[in-house]
């Protein structure tokens, strides 16, 4: 078992090391930031005294979600890659030059061997501060099309990593990129699905013998979703065998359930700190395309209707949502199409016919999802040049 060195296990007279340390820009949604807190926990697996640390901004869910993982979260001033800006557009190239310097700072200040950018605007501050300070730095982009973030940030680095092979060709010098598969929380890339049905419906007080469909619009909820979910409980309400599983997002679940009352076949929640569980309980979900959910579901097979949403830059949504629908794995479904009839018409047909359902799941290609965190965390450490001596 390797003693790292400097501990005290260590034989006598070996030389203090410096802990590895890390930088993560990753903020904005969930679809950037739980990569993020997957590929920090892998790289604990790897190096356990590493100190890894966050970049963000106040405005997203890294506020919450990273500090809630046990790590250090830094903020910046910076805004989004977004044309909607109009005239504010202007700002973006001062914002960024001040949000890179106060990256710098914080590299500097953490004693960081390298920075990662897991996407979204946060994260583009990050590469650019690495430039600055001469630090070796990588970034990973989730979807199968890039954002505008990763765009940009793949001009100032040479090392990139993808989710989806696709991906590559958005990206400048994107042919060099390395393909890891998107870093997924470790209950999830280890779920054996099948194994834990029993549980799972045991924990979210779902009958054994009931067809679950999970409706989950992302880490803040979809409206179109939800209400096509809500629809769909007052058709279903006098069917037997079947439950709806309402992922709402928190600001949408006191409307939700006074809606749903007491509907004997629906119950919405705010979010579900157990996705490995709810994969498990259910044997359909509707959902959202993002890069995050499109590689879980790959990964665990359960079958899914996809809903890509549509104002993603770049439409990545649906051409993540293709990965599966391609492969039959999934079916997918227009945001301006999704009510409650059509929904129905989809899924009623897929809850009739198990064969189809064990065909769909059997269809889900998982890649390299279930080990990216740990294929990530790898590349990492070799661009720190920390590899020899972390190494088992």
């Amino acid at each position: 078992m390797r003693t790292p060195l400097g501990s005290p296990g260590s034989p006598p007279g070996t030389p203090l090391r410096t802990p590895l340390s890390v930088v993560i820009g990753a903020g904005g949604t969930g679809g950037h930031i739980y990569p993020g807190l997957a590929l920090a926990d892998a790289l604990r697996r790897a190096a356990p005294d590493a100190v890894i640390s966050f970049v963000g901004t106040t405005r997203g869910l890294e506020t919450e979600l990273i500090p809630a993982a046990g790590h250090r979260l830094h903020t910046v001033d910076m805004i989004p890659f977004d044309p909607a800006l109009g005239a504010k557009r202007y700002l973006l190239p001062a914002a960024l030059l001040r949000s890179g310097a106060q990256c710098r700072a914080i590299l500097r200040e953490q004693g960081a061997q390298i920075a990662v950018g897991m996407g979204g605007y946060p994260s583009a501050p990050v590469i650019l501060g690495a430039r600055m300070a001469g630090l070796p730095s990588v970034i990973h982009e989730s979807n199968a099309v890039p954002g505008r973030a990763n765009q940009f940030a793949a001009r100032l680095t040479p090392h990139m990593a993808v989710a989806f092979d696709r991906s590559r060709a958005h990206l400048a010098g994107g042919q060099n990129a390395i393909t890891t598969g998107m870093p997924i929380a470790e209950p999830i890339a280890r779920l054996d699905r099948r194994g834990m049905r029993a549980e799972a419906r045991r924990a979210l007080s779902v009958p054994q013998d009931a067809r679950l469909v999970l409706v989950n619009g992302g880490s803040l909820g979809a409206t179109r979703l939800t209400e096509a979910a809500v629809g769909l409980a007052d058709r279903w309400r006098e069917r037997p065998g079947v439950q709806l599983l309402i992922k709402t997002g928190p600001a949408a679940l006191d409307g939700t359930r006074r809606r749903l009352g007491d509907s004997p076949v629906a119950r919405a929640v705010p979010y579900l700190d157990r996705m490995d569980l709810a994969y498990a309980a259910a044997d359909l979900v509707v959902c959202r395309a993002g890069s995050s959910t499109v590689a879980e579901l790959a990964t665990v097979g359960v079958p899914a209707v996809l809903v890509p949403y549509p104002h993603a830059p770049g439409d990545h949504q649906t051409h993540n949502a293709r990965v599966l629908s391609d492969a039959g794995a999934g079916l997918l479904l227009p945001d301006a199409e999704t009510t409650a009839d059509r929904l129905a018409a989809l899924v009623e047909p897929l809850l009739a016919d198990p064969a189809r359902l064990a065909a769909m799941s059997g269809a889900a290609d998982p890649g390299p999802h279930a080990h990216a965190a740990d294929l990530l965390a790898a590349r990492v450490l070799q661009l720190a040049h920390r590899t020899e001596e972390y190494a088992a």
